[in-house]
């Protein structure tokens, strides 16, 4: 058996790390381990003085001649713009707004429609049974409206599903945000394409952590997160993504003055605005879309790096070197890897689950400076995100969870549930 890496093993992979000088871009605070990036980014070291100069001086000085002179009416398409080469998306056809759950109202609306004209007996939305749970309530309400049923199944049942001719919207999470297991887009594309349905991706857990290629899979349409490996903030806004050959076929149901074709012509009609700009609704949050820049700044600064071939490659390099020390340090914790070891069936984490005590380990780690997080019922999720994860956070973070393992810690009442934690 090769033995497991050291501490010292870990020291010398980070420092012949290219990407290393990356780390430097965030504020993390001295000596915390942190592992729940893929949850909310950690903060650039610009964004406060990024969201200074847009309070103080675009606002505070501009006032609203900044809606024109500081650029603030053209960032949706502008940061958008910036995330497309991240997703495989061209110039045009990404816009920066909303949420993501208000995002996946527009465009599976949209998709119903399209489905609805294309193939009027395809009524059925087919979704993973562990998609994450704003997506289903979304598809939920929309199939209420729409008289069509939502069919919830497994990953390896997806494929047999569309093939009996019943599914018209084939609804995904690229990256599962429980396991990190992730799907195949190219071929779950293809094969709703060959039932006659079309197919729509919410890239929360991929934009930013792992190679994404919408037009090269051919996918209908796409949304996402801005606040995870994006670092744009908490509530960060999201982002979506219309395919060309569908973009100008329909208008999505939020018609809002911000995606009409002439908006300050304050007519009572509403016409859409050519291209992905209609998917855009009311007055942008100008602030928020600053702190998204500063975020997109740090993706950025890998390009001379290496790209996303380089962050994919420390992404794998980071979760094998997790999953090995697990169980080299931990063998009989009761732990069952449920993420995919394969690397080209993960996302950037590493999810364990344990029938005992799950939460409060992961909260009596988190004592110990080391934050991941918990899903329920038995998950414990640790994101490594390699702008900002070392080796040695990786070696650190299984190092504390022997700890805790071994001084039966986990068990005092402090961290213990007094509710239910989701």
């Amino acid at each position: 058996m090769t033995a497991a890496p050291t501490l010292a093993d870990c020291q010398a992979l980070d420092a012949a790390d290219p990407l290393r000088p990356l780390r430097d871009l965030f504020a993390l605070p001295e000596g915390l381990v942190y592992l729940d990036g893929n949850s909310l980014g950690a903060l650039p070291r610009a964004t406060p003085q990024r969201l200074q100069q847009v309070a103080a001086q675009e606002w505070g000085q501009g006032l609203i001649r900044a809606w024109n002179d500081a650029g603030w009416f053209d960032q949706p398409a502008r940061l958008g713009d910036r995330i497309a080469p991240w997703i495989g998306a061209r110039a045009g056809e990404v816009v920066a707004t909303d949420t993501t759950s208000a995002n996946l109202y527009k465009v599976l609306s949209v998709a119903l429609r399209l489905g609805a004209r294309n193939a009027p007996g395809r009524r059925v939305v087919l979704s993973e049974r562990s998609n994450f749970p704003t997506d289903l309530y979304i598809a939920q309400a929309l199939c209420a409206q729409h008289g069509c049923t939502l069919q919830l199944a497994e990953a390896h049942e997806l494929q047999p599903l569309l093939a009996r001719g019943e599914v018209g919207v084939l609804l995904l999470t690229h990256v599962n945000y429980r396991t990190g297991a992730m799907h195949d887009m190219a071929a779950l594309t293809a094969a709703a394409h060959a039932a006659g349905a079309l197919a729509v991706w919410d890239l929360a857990h991929s934009a930013g952590a792992v190679p994404v290629d919408l037009h090269g899979a051919q996918a209908d349409f796409a949304v996402g997160c801005g606040y995870k490996y994006l670092n744009g903030g908490p509530g960060a806004p999201a982002f979506v993504w219309v395919h060309p050959r569908h973009v100008d076929r329909c208008e999505q149901p939020l018609a809002g003055w911000w995606g009409h074709d002439a908006p300050f012509a304050f007519t009572p009609h509403y016409r859409p605005a050519p291209g992905i700009a209609r998917y855009l609704c009311g007055t942008q949050p100008v602030l928020a879309l600053a702190a998204l820049d500063a975020g997109l700044a740090t993706l950025e600064a890998a390009l001379p790096l290496g790209g996303m071939a380089a962050l994919r490659a420390k992404s794998v390099a980071l979760t094998d070197l997790f999953i090995a020390l697990v169980e080299a340090r931990c063998p009989d914790a009761g732990f069952t890897l449920v993420t995919p070891r394969a690397h080209g069936d993960r996302g950037s984490q590493v999810s364990l689950a344990r029938a005992e005590g799950a939460y409060a380990i992961v909260q009596a780690l988190i004592a110990r400076g080391v934050v991941g997080d918990f899903r329920a019922p038995d998950i414990l999720r640790f994101g490594c995100t390699p702008l900002y994860t070392t080796h040695a956070d990786v070696w650190q973070a299984v190092e504390q969870l022997r700890r805790v393992l071994d001084t039966g810690e986990w068990r005092e009442a402090r961290f213990q549930r007094a509710q239910a934690v989701t």
